[in-house]
């Protein structure tokens, strides 16, 4: 595809999503924007969550690190569907009986203010993180492509690629999100398909049969991790460190958990939880079997690409062909984005109740007080997707995102876990310093691992150690009456 072919195709994607935006955003109100006035179908809800769960990140990386990491993401994905599980059967019922908006309002009515304001930020912090990791890789695939040959500097892209999720999200926040998940989602689902089916092709694979037995045989489809404890990808360090990923990550995320809010009962906000975790596996699965017909395929033609650049070179190709390269950016596009726009909604939906505290100020302001947060949440993610064009080179973005998720989701992790686990009150004014201490200490732990734990190296767990070492930290300035 040619460069002027591929802005034609961005446009028309986007003409849609702003259509979307278009029909249901006519109602312009607060409820709406952050709630979806609590009528979303659950099967949207699940079925968009699924684009907004994986990302560009998981489009582009996943794939891409299966030459030297095989199918042991897997593991993680394993760990995932049981964290699910506590996410359905123990999270939600707490924050259906709550009426909660933002999540972090348990922490205000278990601890108090500081505590809630401390969480608040703390996924402040991590969303924005998050979200800029996935723009920033597909902003970096959009540059290669497309805007380095019209010499258009990578901040202008940067831009572009915000200002269109503000374009239609401004009026219809989650309510739109919804709807356009579900398209984006389709979109990311066939594009795969596409791929698959053109490399199969390509393989000599005539039938679903021969993919199947042809991956089976590979080298490259170990999937489980026994034998070395050292190893990063480990069975049970993956594993553990799956389930507690989902349950701070999902479960613990304003972002995704703003979506399971907006279905009508808890009854189908569970519904919406446990067949999106089953139908994640297969998705997931399917990814590997593509990135290993893609290593295969540059393998045998000779492409030197890599990590996060085999899936874009080879869509990109003359020979994959028209069809294939337009799906792939559609797919491409869609994963980045449904994970993207929710992200600047729960975010302005953090800020606005739980550092604004919106619901307190006069009905006047409220509309105009959101629409400036939704404005300067944009504006942040700008800045910090170009911070990460200067540190990042060379990298899988997915595994750079989950070593950041260890660090600023663990005091969340352990914040929610004392509160649900003990029945101790804390001496809040206390809680923000724990929440600068455990994510060092995790920090200067795992940089000494090798030297302190006889040759063992932290991978994921990080989360888990962090999480571990706020609990302690609660423990520490707790009163000593019980409630």
């Amino acid at each position: 595809m040619n460069p002027t072919s591929i802005l034609i195709l961005i446009a028309c994607y986007f003409a849609v999503l702003v259509l979307v935006s278009y029909f249901t955003g006519k109602e312009d109100s607060n409820a709406a924007f952050f709630k979806a006035n609590k009528s979303a179908p659950w099967y949207l809800v699940a079925f968009g969550m699924i684009g907004a769960s994986l990302s560009g990140v998981t489009f582009i990386s996943v794939p891409g690190a299966v030459e030297t990491k095989q199918f042991g993401y897997l593991q993680v994905v394993f760990g995932y569907f049981f964290g699910y599980l506590v996410i359905a059967y123990i999270l939600l019922p707490l924050y259906y009986r709550l009426n909660l908006t933002s999540i972090y309002t348990y922490l205000r009515d278990r601890f108090g203010k500081i505590s809630y304001k401390t969480g608040s930020v703390a996924f402040l912090i991590s969303r924005t993180v998050g979200a800029a990791f996935r723009l920033f890789l597909v902003a970096k695939v959009l540059q290669l492509l497309v805007f380095d040959l019209f010499d258009i500097p990578f901040v202008i892209t940067v831009v572009i690629t915000i200002a269109l999720i503000w374009l239609y999200t401004f009026k219809g926040g989650i309510k739109t999100i919804i709807f356009t998940d579900t398209l984006q989602t389709l979109f990311m689902l066939i594009s795969v398909v596409v791929t698959i089916i053109f490399l199969a092709s390509a393989l000599d694979l005539n039938n679903i049969t021969e993919v199947i037995n042809y991956t089976n045989n590979s080298s490259l489809s170990k999937v489980f991790f026994f034998n070395e404890s050292n190893d990063p990808q480990y069975f049970w360090k993956s594993f553990l460190s799956g389930i507690f990923i989902t349950i701070t990550m999902t479960g613990l995320d304003q972002d995704m958990m703003q979506k399971n809010l907006t279905c009508k009962s808890l009854k189908d906000a569970q519904k919406n939880m446990l067949s999106f975790s089953v139908v994640l596996i297969f998705v997931n699965l399917l990814f590997l079997v593509l990135g290993l017909m893609l290593t295969d395929y540059a393998t045998q033609n000779g492409i030197t690409a890599s990590k996060d650049d085999l899936f874009p070179t080879i869509a990109m190709l003359p020979e994959i062909g028209i069809v294939t390269s337009a799906f792939f950016l559609l797919g491409l596009i869609a994963a980045a984005y449904s994970s993207a726009d929710s992200a600047l909604t729960s975010l302005t939906t953090a800020f606005c109740f739980d550092i604004l505290d919106i619901e307190s100020k006069p009905e006047a302001s409220k509309k105009g007080l959101r629409k400036k947060a939704h404005v300067g949440f944009s504006v942040i993610l700008v800045i910090v997707i170009i911070l990460f064009d200067l540190i990042f080179k060379d990298v899988s973005v997915i595994w750079e995102l989950f070593k950041a998720a260890g660090y600023t989701y663990g005091p969340l992790l352990g914040l929610f876990a004392f509160g649900l686990f003990t029945k101790y009150k804390i001496k809040d004014r206390l809680v923000w310093a724990i929440a600068i201490l455990a994510p060092t200490l995790s920090y200067v732990l795992n940089l000494y691992s090798k030297e302190l734990f006889n040759g063992y190296e932290i991978g994921f767990e990080i989360l888990i150690l962090n999480g571990f070492l706020m609990f302690l930290g609660l423990l520490l300035i707790k009163v000593k009456t019980k409630p």
